[in-house]
């Protein structure tokens, strides 16, 4: 059976978790991300949306790994034979996979079967691929994350630490590529995560109910469309898929290109600095999330608000000084800490924008195209509005 997926451009609101999303699927390396947020508020319909507008991978035809053929050095073993052996490969085109980790699933069924027998027998591994393998290149999503059993957080630690599944039995070892993206999800009223799991996410975020009556409405009327017919729904946000399409393929391609200057690194790495985040993670995520976004934005160079903007994802679960805040004190931390370190008259903020020259957050999105106050517009979704990129198209 085929599975109907919800259009992610069809999604009513949610601006800061589909923003999310996107910035991942612009540039994977930023590490993942965890979203937080009662049940209902629409976590696993975003991401599973988010493969449609993603674009395709190219794969060694009949691959269990999904390897990329143009990519030696992260070729498994199979696949790197052949390229030994000087053998073309055969190659498809496939959307990126997402792979969904179930709570009940076993440790075989997450890192694979080394199936130890036959190796004493006939002298040859057999080994029987699990989640991690079908995940390489692709989405790992993990739904109430925090009810994950320890063990199988380890194994996950350590897969998107290395890139590398390995597995050991009896003393023979296999080993095979899992680069992937985490995603989670999880509702905090059910327990909360594992410190040094909750540092391996890029970037996190706390989601809610849309409040506007107009906007809940909007979010009945088209699911309703969508049960009634996906077919026709989904047809009637093609366009506006593909344009995100298009733009995630963009921003991928100049992605490398964008300048970080040097300001901004100090920028990003004094907030860090200023909420005493441990390691060194949250200050390069915070410049991979901002270059991400002023990709998407088509910028040449990261500035100022790109590095305020990515910072309001990666710090939030990174700030020590706080235990059990609520989400609005988080938030209320953050803007106090971006405008300290905005106030300050160091070399990192000569060349940008001064805080005098605003008296709050609103005044700032004013000033800067696309910038986000404190309510959190949506960076992407105001440029794209503006642009007239995506239509108000709207299932009535």
């Amino acid at each position: 059976m085929k599975r109907q997926i919800f259009p992610f451009s069809g999604i009513v609101g949610q601006d800061k978790l589909k923003t999310g999303l996107l910035l991942n699927a612009v540039d994977p390396a930023i590490g993942g991300i965890l979203v937080s947020g009662h049940k209902g508020t629409g976590k696993s319909t975003a991401v599973r949306a988010l493969v449609k507008v993603l674009p395709e991978i190219a794969v060694v035809k009949g691959c269990s790994y999904n390897c990329d053929p143009d990519d030696i050095e992260n070729l498994c073993s199979a696949c790197f034979d052949t390229y030994k052996k000087g053998e073309s490969f055969q190659t498809a085109r496939r959307s990126m996979p997402l792979i969904e980790l179930p709570l009940s699933a076993t440790e075989d069924r997450v890192i694979g079967t080394l199936h130890v027998e036959q190796i004493l027998k006939t002298g040859e591994r057999r080994f029987e691929p699990g989640l991690l393998a079908s995940a390489n290149r692709g989405i790992l999503y993990v739904d109430e994350v925090n009810l994950l059993d320890d063990h199988l957080v380890d194994i996950l630690l350590d897969a998107a630490a290395s890139g590398v599944n390995l597995v050991e039995r009896e003393g023979i070892s296999y080993a095979h590529p899992s680069r992937f993206m985490l995603i989670g999800t999880m509702n905090p009223e059910e327990g909360e995560l594992r410190p040094q799991f909750l540092d391996r996410f890029g970037l996190s975020l706390s989601v809610g109910s849309v409040a506007d009556p107009l906007q809940r409405r909007l979010v009945v009327d088209r699911r309703l469309a969508f049960d009634i017919d996906p077919v026709s729904f989904t047809s009637a946000f093609r366009d506006d898929e593909t344009i995100l399409a298009d733009q995630i393929q963009s921003a991928r391609s100049v992605l490398q290109d964008v300048e970080i200057p040097v300001e901004m690194i100090e920028l990003g790495v004094a907030l860090a600095t200023e909420v005493k985040a441990q390691g060194h993670r949250a200050d390069i995520a915070i410049i991979k999330a901002a270059r991400a976004l002023a990709a998407f934005l088509e910028c040449p160079a990261v500035q100022t608000e790109h590095v305020i903007e990515a910072a309001r994802y990666v710090l939030p679960h990174r700030i020590t000084t706080l235990s059990l805040a609520t989400v609005e004190q988080i938030e209320d931390t953050l803007e106090t800490i971006f405008k300290k370190v905005l106030d300050d008259d160091s070399p990192t903020n000569s060349n940008q924008l001064e805080s005098d020259d605003f008296d709050d957050w609103e005044d700032l999105a004013e000033q800067v195209p696309g910038a986000t106050a404190a309510s959190n517009v949506g960076m992407l979704f105001s440029f794209l509005a503006e642009k007239k990129k995506l239509s108000t198209n709207q299932i009535q």
